[in-house]
């Protein structure tokens, strides 16, 4: 009996025991999360790397980044004459025959982290004609991101510089990058080159990019690690490359990684320099052919020298996110058919919040505030900071299964200090949004802050006033009244356009999927990435962009495309100009031309399907009109848009009345529209039609009654009617309905050619005489006019007038053309007329 007494007090000591634990552990949570919410921003204990930078280039405010200042220089870019020198009159040739590199990788590397050290390096490279570089960057704990590591190696020495303890003295090594006479070898340099002209002012000049190198010599693959393993026979673990770089010291594991990532370029490059030359000697057989593989590789290098870093600037903070948020909501999460308006403002004024405090904490959106605890926090009801709280911890949780990045705290400490700023967002949907976030900065940095004022984020205060923009524009037409009324109507018709006409959401989602070894394998929408995510063929490996990695072996990599375009990021802005207000889709290469190619060159092709905004899109509609003209008299097919419409019409109205040779004239006219046969009433009322725009279809519609009763009909031989070119003209009027090609402000209602048989004919003249090869060349033409046309400045990585286009279909793939039904031709009326 004293045995079970003496269990039964163990008991209830140990529940009572429980029972006090939870509940203190309740009062230090609650506790916490108020002193958070109230008081001090977790970053006066919790410093970061960054805030030890005594100058920034980049900051987080909404202005545009400034580039150093150059004389003689004309351009944005301030080494763009020596650039566009070495582009117009490149060098003979590289020469690494010298180069003498023990394959053998010592531990041994130089650690520069002071600024004699430094000096020393910059001593070194004073006297190389050559040496390699690479990067490593930071972008979860900082809002525009940071180069947290640069690995440079000479024939010699490996020097890993730790450019957080550097990042103000860097600049000491600018000449040796923008020097011509010295060559910087890269392996894929397009960030690169945008990093360190981001962090230091630094312009690299003169560039060998043993990617682009590889892509000259057509090699199976591009990446780093396949050349490590084909030519040192080195393996390396490219997960490393998404580990925290900011931490010192570095674990051995990432020192070896930096050091092999650099160490070996130099070699390769000599090997891919030799295959090129031997390239070159071989094709050197054909005297037409002046080809030079090296120059190529040079020249394609060096093209990424010109790239100029912008920082994205949005007319209205957190607007890409949140349209992003309703693209996604309305495209694949739970089949959403429409999402309501107080669901819109709440996004809206969640995403606003979340930029805001990414650019005073200097953290990365994903960091800040997930997209899933948004949608969460706008569509459940809140009564308080603690229902915020669960309410993200939840969202979040429900995640944490397929992602990696689970380690992330939920809420962040970001939420967490401000907690009852998150609830002013979701439970005051009545106040207005540009007075709660200036009460925000107000309380985040102004006298009595809460935050730490840094590099970053000081001038924030003083340059944000987006509240002003849309205000400045209301005074506009009472200022200057009737003067400028047509300024004013131009401005309201473009606006106008803009609203119609202009992307609703984000084109490009820089969502990402590798392979099972790590590998990037491409960039693409979330669409895609949520049909393998269904049918559990990969797994979610990132957040925010979204990334995931395949299940399964790939067939092919992203070397095989023979293009790296493919697997780069792309910003949501004109190509031309940078304007990432609006924009819209244009076809570099005229749809009239590219619909008739052969399926393997322009299956999945986005190459030439780029983003301008209203104006830049205007001139390259014109300059590709004008083009038409060109390819017309030079391959003798014309256009007939114009005298096709005014052939049909007086033949349809004055056909009986009109002298016999004028008649026959006309007739030819429509006939040879419709391939040379004999033509009907029918056949003129189609032909009508054809580069109409809507409205005038319209006008047309309403008046063709009282036309056919005034007009006697004309004779035509009762044919009976090859079906194919009724198909045909269907075809090109639905076509000019769609207008594939958005067309410019004063080019709307313009009628647009080329529709008909003229691009079948042209494409069908290309294939017959040069084949596949003289479709290419055929594009690369209308590239070069689209970029004589706009000199655009900020055309994606990897983009190239010589892009070759060509996709290769796996056996069972629908684009196969071994799969093609046996009745192409009827095939090709079915796909047209739907």
């Amino acid at each position: 009996m004293e045995k079970k007494a003496k269990i039964k007090i163990a008991i209830t000591i140990a529940s009572l025991a429980a029972i006090s634990i939870l509940f203190t552990r309740q009062q230090r949570r609650r506790r916490k999360l108020n002193q958070r919410s109230q008081y001090s921003c977790y970053l006066q204990s919790e410093p970061k790397p960054q805030h030890n930078f005594k100058r920034v280039l980049a900051d987080n405010s909404y202005s545009p980044f400034k580039h150093a200042n150059k004389e003689k220089s004309s351009g944005s870019h301030p080494y763009e004459l020596e650039i566009t020198a070495l582009l117009e009159n490149p060098r003979p040739e590289f020469d690494f025959s010298n180069v003498d590199l023990d394959l053998q990788r010592s531990d041994s590397f130089i650690w520069v982290e002071t600024k004699s050290q430094l000096n020393e390096l910059a001593n070194a490279l004073s006297k190389e004609f050559f040496f390699a570089v690479d990067t490593e960057q930071h972008s979860l704990r900082s809002f525009l991101g940071f180069t947290a590591l640069i690995q440079i190696s000479t024939e010699k020495e490996d020097y890993l510089v730790d450019t957080i303890a550097l990042h103000d003295e860097i600049s000491i090594l600018q000449p040796f990058f923008a020097d011509p006479g010295v060559c910087k070898v890269f392996h894929g340099s397009d960030n690169d080159v945008l990093w360190l002209q981001r962090d230091f002012h630094i312009y690299v000049v003169n560039l060998f990019d043993t990617a682009k190198a590889c892509e000259v010599l057509s090699k199976p693959q591009k990446s780093l690690a396949y050349l490590l393993e084909t030519y040192c026979g080195v393996a390396t673990n490219k997960f490393l490359q998404r580990e925290d770089w900011r931490q010192r010291p570095l674990p051995a594991e990432m020192l070896q990684y930096a050091q092999t990532d650099a160490h070996y370029l130099l070699y390769i490059a000599k090997c891919l320099v030799a295959e090129l030359k031997q390239q070159g000697n071989e094709n050197s057989y054909c005297p037409d052919d002046k080809f030079n593989f090296v120059l190529e590789a040079s020249r394609r290098s060096n093209m990424v020298c010109l790239q100029v870093y912008t920082k994205e600037i949005e007319s209205y903070p957190g607007e890409a996110a949140a349209s992003s948020i309703f693209f996604r909501l309305l495209n694949g999460q739970g089949g959403v058919s429409s999402i309501s308006s107080v669901t819109q403002d709440l996004v809206r004024r969640l995403c606003a919040w979340r930029d805001l405090m990414a650019r005073v904490h200097d953290e990365s959106l994903r960091f800040v505030l997930s997209d899933q605890a948004i949608i969460a926090l706008a569509n459940k009801a809140l009564a308080n900071p603690t229902d915020v709280y669960t309410t993200i911890a939840q969202a979040d949780s429900d995640v944490d299964c397929l992602n990696l990045s689970s380690s992330l705290p939920s809420p962040s400490p970001v939420v967490c200090s401000h907690l009852d700023d998150v609830e002013r967002q979701v439970c005051n949907n009545v106040e207005n949004l540009d007075d709660i976030l200036l009460a925000n900065l107000q309380k985040c940095l102004g006298p009595n802050g809460s935050c730490p004022l840094s590099v970053f984020n000081y001038v924030l205060p003083a340059k944000s006033n987006w509240e002003l923009k849309n205000q400045s524009n209301k005074f506009v037409y009472k200022q200057n009244g009737v003067k400028i009324s047509r300024q004013v109507a131009k401005k309201a018709s473009r606006d106008l356009f803009v609203q119609k006409f202009s992307c609703k959401s984000p084109v490009y989602h820089n969502c990402r999927i590798y392979a099972n070894d790590g590998r990037l394998l491409c960039y693409c929408d979330r669409k895609k990435l949520e049909w393998y995510l269904t049918r559990d063929l990969a797994k979610l490996v990132e957040d925010n962009p979204p990334a995931i990695m395949l299940l399964f072996e790939p067939k092919g990599r992203p070397e095989d495309e023979g293009n790296e375009f493919y697997i780069q990021s792309k910003k949501n802005i004109c190509v031309s100009c940078g304007e990432g207000n609006h924009y819209l889709r244009y076809r570099i290469i005229p749809s009239c031309y590219r619909i008739h190619f052969p399926e393997q060159l322009k299956s999945h092709r986005s190459h030439d399907i780029v983003l301008l905004c209203v104006d830049c899109h205007e001139v390259a509609h014109a300059a590709a009109e004008k083009y038409k003209k060109q390819i017309s008299a030079e391959f003798g097919i014309p256009l007939f848009i114009h005298k096709l419409r005014t052939a049909a019409m007086a033949l349809l109205h004055h056909g009986r009345t009109m002298p016999s040779n004028r008649r026959e004239e006309l007739r030819r006219i429509v006939m040879r529209y419709y391939g040379g046969r004999e033509i009907s009433q029918e056949d003129l009322e189609r032909a009508l039609l054809v580069g109409m725009s809507p409205r005038e279809r319209r006008r047309h519609a309403k008046k063709r009654g009282l036309s056919l009763k005034m007009s006697k009909p004309t004779d035509f031989p009762d044919r009976q009617q090859d079906s194919y070119p009724a198909v045909m003209v269907e075809s090109a009027t639905m076509d000019a309905t769609k207008a594939d090609n958005v067309l410019g402000l004063h080019a709307i209602e313009t009628q647009k050619s080329g529709h008909g048989p003229h691009g079948k004919q042209v494409v069908d003249y290309l294939l017959r005489e040069y084949g596949e090869d003289g479709i290419r060349q055929f594009c690369q033409r209308w590239r070069q006019v689209f970029v004589e046309a706009l000199h655009p400045h900020f055309l994606p990585a990897g983009w190239d007038v010589m892009h070759s286009g060509r996709r290769e279909f796996g056996e069972f793939s629908v684009y196969n053309p071994a799969k093609k039904p046996a009745d192409d031709g009827a095939a090709e009326i079915n796909k047209m007329h739907h």
